[in-house]
């Protein structure tokens, strides 16, 4: 399971230059049991059988494979973090918590996450409508088998109060390096909690921005239509669109053009050179690069490659390569060496 390479990784969407990726979620929770945070053992385990009964009539839409996180090792656990399929606190303590996943490695469900039921669908580039759409048709299957907690007045029950009502969470993961490095991020980001946005790191809640690399999505649920939430996130990640396009131009006017070019081909020279390298070395490098490849700066054979590669170089995946856990600075031996072997190809 943790061996995929995930379809939305490979591929290049719609607006694929700045935009990574979307990502739609639904949280669920079954009738009568407890939230996960305070169910006991028995109950966990009646969630963990309930839902696996359920997985047959996901058949209707691909081909989905269910397995409890307690049996898969914690590398294959860190690659799905990785990949986006599950959430760090889904590994922390993976005891009587599942996960479900299709063969093109863009959806997954995972069992007794902070919800009983956390649906998400993953595609490239901004494809928010589209990801609303299958995660939507996936509820609706699921909806027939299991008995949602939803109240007529509030929505759907969840274990934390901002989720309440549609459940929805529709996020963007957006490559915003010109922005940052003229250092507006702030300015752009500033003010979003105001239009009932948040912005976060590369891995959700509580992570570190690598790489240029943000997450915008919507704060609340209740009291909004889920066709609501997808538009007024496109629309507020159009004009973030347009802004970083407008820092990429500025970066390319004639006074700028040599310092901003120097940048960039000196990050290309040291990922083609460099014999170690750390996680936050490489994303923060690879990021310049994919901006002067994009800005048509750089040219490379297979720019497409670089965007798998922001996933290859994390920890996890790399030691999947090897097959075996790695000390520190062997993993930062392999990466550069990983790196410099794409690049030449």
């Amino acid at each position: 399971m943790g061996k995929m390479i995930s379809s939305w990784m490979k591929e290049e969407g719609p607006q694929g230059d700045i935009v990574l990726g979307t990502r739609c979620r639904l949280a669920r929770n079954l009738e009568g049991i407890a939230f996960p945070g305070t169910a006991d053992r028995e109950q966990l385990k009646e969630i963990l059988t309930r839902v696996q009964r359920a997985v047959p009539a996901l058949q209707s839409i691909g081909d989905f494979t269910y397995q409890e996180m307690a049996t898969v090792d914690s590398l294959a656990r860190e690659v799905l973090v990785e990949a986006h399929l599950v959430s760090p606190g889904h590994v922390e303590n993976p005891q009587h918590k599942a996960v479900i996943i299709n063969s093109e490695g863009n959806v997954s469900i995972m069992v007794n996450e902070e919800d009983h039921l956390r649906i998400q669908v993953l595609k490239p580039g901004l494809q928010l409508n589209e990801a609303w759409e299958l995660a939507d048709q996936i509820d609706d299957v699921l909806e027939k088998e299991l008995d949602f907690a939803f109240d007529l007045t509030l929505g759907y029950l969840t274990s934390c109060p901002t989720n309440v009502g549609t459940a929805l969470r529709a996020s963007v993961m957006l490559h915003l390096p010109a922005l940052r490095r003229l250092e507006k991020i702030q300015e752009i980001f500033g003010t979003v909690s105001k239009f009932g946005l948040t912005v976060r790191g590369l891995y959700g809640e509580g992570s570190n921005v690598w790489g240029n690399v943000f997450q915008l999505s919507n704060q609340v649920t209740l009291g909004h239509k889920e066709e609501e939430i997808i538009e007024y996130l496109g629309r507020f990640t159009e004009q973030i669109l347009h802004s970083e396009r407008q820092a990429r131009e500025y970066l390319l006017e004639e006074e700028r053009r040599l310092e901003t070019e120097d940048w960039l081909y000196r990050s290309y020279g040291i990922l083609q050179n460099a014999r170690t390298m750390t996680s936050r070395e490489a994303m923060e490098l690879l990021s310049a690069l994919k901006l002067g490849v994009d800005l048509e700066v750089i040219k490379l054979k297979d720019p497409e490659s670089l965007k798998q590669l922001l996933v290859q170089i994390r920890s996890g995946h790399l030691q999947q390569i090897m097959g075996q856990p790695l000390p520190v600075q062997e993993r930062d031996r392999l990466r550069a060496s990983l790196i410099r072997e794409t690049l030449q190809k």
